[in-house]
């Protein structure tokens, strides 16, 4: 397992205390895996999810930093979302 993909995961958990985030989304990091997000928290994990996030390391990085926002990332192309958009929207609202 990644290390990129562990710290990825144990970011998105800070993140999300707190939050209300009831769907399921994967981010997919080029030639690294996949962290997914649901009711459990996240973790490394390639397991379906109402919504696909896929960037390569270096926008995942800059996302969770805050860097770069996640709604900039996709209007760019730097982010592609395959599925509910919906949920989408409400994981760059937790994000932000």
């Amino acid at each position: 397992m990644s290390d990129i993909l562990s710290q990825a995961a144990d970011a998105l958990n800070e993140k999300l205390t707190g939050a209300d985030f009831d769907a399921s989304a994967k981010f997919e990091i080029a030639d690294l895996g996949a962290v997914v997000i649901d009711a459990n928290g996240a973790r490394v994990s390639d397991d379906e999810a109402d919504v696909t996030l896929s960037a390569d390391t270096e926008t995942f990085q800059d996302i969770l930093s805050g860097e770069l926002n996640p709604t900039s990332a996709f209007m760019s192309g730097k982010l592609t979302i395959d599925g509910d958009m919906g949920t989408a929207m409400k994981l760059a609202a937790v994000l932000a």
